[in-house]
């Protein structure tokens, strides 16, 4: 006969799970002071408090029970850092001046950097004050790290690097025209990492908003806003929310399509990125993320076929011909139809070849193709776990010796660990569709 539970077990279970909720930092004074000054551009209050969450750290806590459809932030024109911010300020007339034009974002950069050295002075020191002071993106980690990130994300974290360097680089000569606007040399306000520092918020922190040509700056798209108290919000890719500028009440506007709980994180949707795509551009990953993969590039198949296959180049170029050749991957319902087709071109019989076209249009050609194309996407997964695993271990050890890396490592040991998982439930669904073969 089951245990009833009465009053005190009640008690003891919500105790348990109140450790979820959030803890209100609304008291804190930097955010009392970016109330006060989010209050003298008109912003009202919409029932969100800052607040410190398990798992995702600050984010934005409501007060009370959001319904579908319900607008829970709507932030004044005001309120808002675009490249007009920056066109107004002291910097206007250098960038007005200067030839050839400066990109949109290395404006909205330029401007942070010299805020944040006026600190105190600067009118946007609330705002200042609540950004992190680092970030986590593969461009602020160091080489050591990177070298442990999969191989298509660590490629396209040393171009990220690269383009932040080149841009920074070719941006000096800018800079220097600035000196009249700083008693200290140029060089020293306009250093690496404050430009680093800047970057990383314009990248991780800004929303999409489509602003007037401004005929000062370069014809790259205008597109990215600053948006104070609202940056605060956390990515989930399990919600769905509306975001856009509303013209009409000249309020960028986020309306949820989903309820939340009282004294729950409010979350809104990046977009349905993968956990590559979030590290790369956000610093983060997000955990049982269903658009979460394993990507595999083409070059890898080539050395899963038998050494004898003579027909290896003509099968690459027909993949590379049709699109085959990227977007590869294992996900959470296993190898992608794409791999597999890939695979199964790929594995494709001599006497058969002449039906290439059916295989890409998802055509079975025979039970030796499918059993041969399932083996080596087997094979392939096997692998991956494999090397997975060892890198892991790698982490670890680098954990007890390197104190200094351990945020930086707990981020790779977070990707690594979900694509393990990815990598699992993806052999497993392998095993199954070869069994019925056995």
């Amino acid at each position: 006969m089951q245990r009833r539970r009465g009053r005190t077990e009640r008690v003891r279970r919500q105790r348990r799970s109140s450790g979820s909720r959030g803890v209100n930092e609304s008291y804190r004074s930097e955010f009392i002071e970016l109330r006060k000054w989010l209050k003298e551009r008109k912003f009202e209050d919409t029932g969100l408090v800052p607040a410190s969450f398990p798992g995702t750290g600050r984010g934005l806590m409501s007060k009370a029970s959001l319904q579908e459809g319900q607008v829970i932030i709507s932030l004044p024109e005001s309120c808002l850092l675009t490249t007009d911010t920056v066109i107004r300020s002291s910097i206007g007339p250098y960038i007005k001046k200067w030839k050839p034009p400066v990109s949109p974002v290395l404006a909205l950069c330029t401007f942070l950097v010299s805020e944040k050295h006026a600190g105190s002075q600067s009118l946007w020191k609330s705002y200042l004050n609540i950004l992190p002071k680092s970030y986590t993106c593969p461009v602020c980690l160091e080489p050591e790290v990177i070298d442990l990130l999969p191989g298509p994300l660590k490629v396209k974290a040393e171009e990220q690097r690269a383009r932040v360097q080149d841009l920074f680089a070719s941006s000096r000569g800018f800079f220097s025209t600035l000196q009249p606007l700083f008693a200290e040399s140029v060089d020293s306000v306009f250093s690496y990492r404050a430009f680093l520092w800047a970057w990383c918020t314009v990248n991780t922190r800004a929303v999409y908003l489509r602003s007037r040509r401004q005929e000062c700056l370069s014809a790259e798209p205008d597109t990215c806003a600053l948006a104070p108290f609202l940056d605060l919000l956390n990515h989930s890719p399990h919600v769905q929310v509306k975001a856009a500028f509303n013209e009409k009440t000249r309020c960028y506007e986020i309306r949820t399509a989903s309820r939340c709980r009282k004294h729950q994180e409010v979350f809104i949707c990046y977009g349905p990125h993968d956990n590559h795509r979030l590290l790369l551009e956000y610093g983060f990953v997000s955990s049982q993320n269903p658009h979460a993969c394993v990507p595999v590039s083409g070059e890898r198949l080539v050395k899963y076929l038998p050494p004898a296959e003579k027909q290896v180049h003509k099968k690459i170029a027909i993949l590379k011909d049709h699109g085959f050749t990227g977007n590869l991957t294992f996900g959470w319902d296993g190898p992608s139809w794409r791999l597999l087709t890939a695979l199964k071109l790929l594995c494709l019989e001599a006497e058969h070849f002449a039906c290439w076209k059916k295989v890409l249009l998802g055509e079975v050609i025979s039970d030796t193709n499918e059993k041969m194309s399932l083996g080596v996407a087997q094979k392939l997964c096997s692998d991956f776990i494999e090397e997975t695993h060892a890198v892991l271990h790698k982490v670890s050890d680098m954990k007890e010796g390197k104190v200094s890396l351990i945020s930086q490592l707990a981020l790779v040991e977070a990707l690594r660990m979900e694509e393990l998982r990815i990598l699992q439930a993806s052999a497993e669904i392998l095993s199954s569709l070869l069994a019925p073969f056995s």
